[in-house]
């Protein structure tokens, strides 16, 4: 079980940001359902050649500054 649950609302603010810190990343590459963060998880951190934690670490600073460009 994922350590994050990420609504699709959220989702589409947090992809942004994602794709503001790591331009290379691409729409396609970042697709979510609601519901499938583990492998949202791991697909990014094999993208951004990071950890795991680092990714979750991430996704959870950009969802507590939900209304923020800062990530």
């Amino acid at each position: 079980m994922a350590e994050i649950t990420i609504s699709d609302k959220d989702w589409k603010r947090v992809k942004i940001k994602l794709q503001r810190k790591y331009n290379h990343l691409t729409d396609e590459e970042l697709q979510y359902t609601a519901g499938q963060e583990d492998q949202l998880i791991t697909r990014i951190a094999e993208l951004v050649n990071r950890n795991r934690e680092y990714v979750v670490f991430t996704l959870k600073k950009a969802l507590v500054n939900i209304d923020t460009n800062r990530l």
